[in-house]
């Protein structure tokens, strides 16, 4: 992993992160640089120079995409506006719940990633009914280019800390729509505007969810019903096969990351400080996520969050992927994910090692590698193409 803040894993985690998402290394370079000597106090007591200095360099770009647009140069635009997106991100997703400016920053990173949607022509903002009382739930359709007919599709749900923009910025929609496969990538209760806008926090059932999102695409006639696939990472390595065991429409699986037992981390978190953690002010964001009003809570919350007898009730295929120096979930966790998928009628475990490259927490240090090898899988099991 590049580690720009030497002894900082969790800063450095964000900056591999943007650099996976299309990151110019000039322009991670000048928002890091200012944020050097303030990395030294831990990953929370400096976090908000590091905000600043990722803002900053977002307005930038920005900028530098608003007067392309200005000129009708909707190629280049778009290009500056995905960056400037990654940028806000990054900066967003270092704030504590609830802290002055989060609100704006994530306002500013709808905005802008609304004009790289406007552009790029790639991908479009959807809504999507879910639960009762009039709640919905917001994504992001990445259609196949050039599609005459329907096509397969794949959910993608978020993690922990990140977002439906941030999955897209891994380029992972579009090398599956290369491959013939649309994706839905959603911001399912626990994270991005589920969370921010609407208060709903983690549903320990992801088959709720994902069930949701299904309907939705049943009616859309760029889908094709009978060729619905289920991803997601990080903490996603839970919801994924989670979801698949319960919902039966689900064709394929996909764990980016073997998240068996997200509990039993959490409380290895909590009991060792060194342990590799996604965020700063890691605790406060796990009480926002999963809504509860303390550190003890939230662990006992966490605690259902796992995937025993469970998986197999899992027939379709499944991929499980893990980094070999996975310093946040263990790997025994990929493991055991894949050794209880005994009737699924495909399972696969996929390593990345450190010789390969893409070895540390969901291939962050190596975004490409890992987006090919589950795309290409993907495509081998949905009715897509590598070629």
């Amino acid at each position: 992993m590049f580690e720009y803040f030497p002894g900082n894993y969790v800063w450095n985690v964000g900056v591999n992160i943007v650099l996976g998402n299309g990151g110019w290394i000039g322009e991670v370079d000048a928002a890091c640089r200012p944020a050097l000597e303030a990395a030294r106090g831990g990953a929370d007591a400096g976090a908000q120079t590091l905000i600043e200095s990722w803002t900053k360099v977002a307005d930038s770009v920005t900028k530098l995409g608003d007067a392309d647009s200005d000129r009708g140069r909707s190629f280049s635009a778009a290009a500056k506006y995905r960056r400037a997106s990654a940028y806000y991100a990054s900066a967003e997703r270092m704030c504590a719940p609830h802290s002055p400016g989060r609100d704006v920053l994530y306002s500013t990173l709808r905005e802008v990633f609304g004009k790289f949607m406007h552009h790029g022509k790639i991908c479009r903002r959807v809504e999507f009914p879910y639960g009762d009382k009039g709640k919905t739930l917001s994504a992001l359709f990445v259609p196949v280019p050039g599609a005459t007919g329907p096509t397969p599709c794949m959910i993608h749900f978020d993690g922990f800390d990140v977002q439906k923009e941030t999955i897209f910025l891994t380029g992972l929609p579009e090398e599956l729509g290369r491959r013939g496969i649309a994706t839905l990538i959603v911001d399912h209760p626990g994270v991005g505007e589920a969370l921010r806008l609407h208060g709903m926090t983690v549903e320990p059932k992801s088959e709720k969810p994902a069930a949701a999102a299904i309907d939705y695409l049943e009616t859309l006639p760029e889908v094709n019903p009978e060729r619905i696939g289920m991803m997601a990472l990080s903490m996603g390595g839970y919801y994924a096969p989670r979801a698949t065991a319960f919902e039966p429409r689900i064709k394929v699986c996909v764990s980016w990351g073997g998240n068996y037992d997200w509990g039993a981390v959490q409380r290895m978190r909590f009991e060792n400080s060194q342990a590799g953690k996604p965020i700063p002010h890691f605790w406060e964001h796990l009480m926002w996520a999963t809504g509860t009003s303390t550190v003890e809570e939230g662990l006992a919350f966490a605690d259902q969050i796992n995937l025993r007898g469970v998986l197999g009730r899992i027939t379709c295929p499944i991929l499980i992927t893990h980094g070999e120096g996975d310093r946040q979930i263990p790997i025994k966790y990929a493991h055991m994910t894949y050794d209880d998928c005994i009737n699924s009628s495909d399972r696969e475990l996929k390593i990345h090692t450190r010789a390969e490259g893409a070895a540390e927490h969901c291939s962050l240090d190596g975004t490409p590698l890992a987006v090919d090898y589950m795309a290409d899988w993907i495509a081998e099991h949905l009715d897509g193409h590598t070629a």
